[in-house]
């Protein structure tokens, strides 16, 4: 039989456990670091632990292990066993899309971005707390979100899960369902703030639009990579000049 990334050899049901493994992953890699950590400290966990800027330090290292095994467990899954290749299965190819799609996305969204935030200006949430915490918080952020966020993310949603929700449902469902998924995970940490909720379900809705229109991972990829990167820099630069009071911190995922 013949797959294709839109035809993948897994099943809706393996694409759900997919993504819940990877939830779950995020979710609990943390107490590996942070149990040990108030072990060796002595005194308990406080009642409070979020504040403890080394707490949210080995919070954030975790998700790399969390990415990793989320890898270890697809490449089995796309590959069926290493019959097929990894990259060919998820779609490696630019497909219909140019590299001058990548600049008019991204300056269409910034554009909007800007109209959304005069509109509802940003306020605190949760991930600017973080990114504030401490500048080895901030560092480790930005780089998370550029190295590992952009495939690793992808590869969960529009990799992995999104085609045989399209399979099952058809596109129209499928960019609906992936993107409120995609963007319903990061909400938690932009509660509060109605411009960054916006902004993330804007940016899923970009990436998963983009994944059905070309047909293929890596153009979500790349976009997903150049949002981040371009969050990361500003970050990095912020933090390095003395802190993080900048309204486009909050769209940073």
């Amino acid at each position: 039989m013949s797959y294709t990334p839109n035809d993948p050899p897994w099943s809706l049901p393996v694409g759900i456990g997919v993504w819940v493994l990877s939830v779950l992953a995020i979710l609990l890699a943390p107490l590996f670091l942070v149990l040990p950590y108030y072990l060796l400290k002595g005194g308990g966990i406080p009642a409070e632990p979020e504040k403890d800027p080394t707490v949210i330090v080995l919070s954030l290292i975790a998700v790399v292990p969390a990415h990793l095994l989320t890898l270890l467990v697809c490449y089995p899954i796309v590959t069926k066993g290493r019959k097929f290749p990894f990259f060919e299965m998820l779609g490696w190819r630019l497909g219909n899309i140019r590299w001058w799609h990548f600049i008019l996305i991204l300056a269409g969204f910034l554009v909007i971005m800007q109209a959304v935030s005069s509109v509802f200006p940003e306020t605190d949430n949760e991930l600017l707390r973080i990114l504030r915490s401490s500048p080895t918080a901030a560092y480790a952020m930005a780089a998370l979100a550029t190295l590992f966020a952009p495939f690793i993310e992808e590869l969960v949603y529009r990799g992995v899960l999104y085609p045989t929700v399209e399979r099952s449902l058809g596109k129209i469902a499928a960019v609906l369902i992936i993107t409120f998924l995609f963007a319903g995970i990061h909400y938690p940490q932009y509660w509060g703030s109605p411009g960054s909720i916006i902004a993330i379900t804007l940016l899923s809705f970009v990436l998963t639009a983009t994944r059905a229109v070309s047909g293929n991972l890596l153009p979500s990829v790349i976009l997903h990579f150049l949002f981040n990167g371009l969050q990361s820099i500003s970050i990095v630069y912020f933090t390095m000049n003395g802190g993080l009071d900048l309204p486009a911190a909050g769209f940073f995922h």
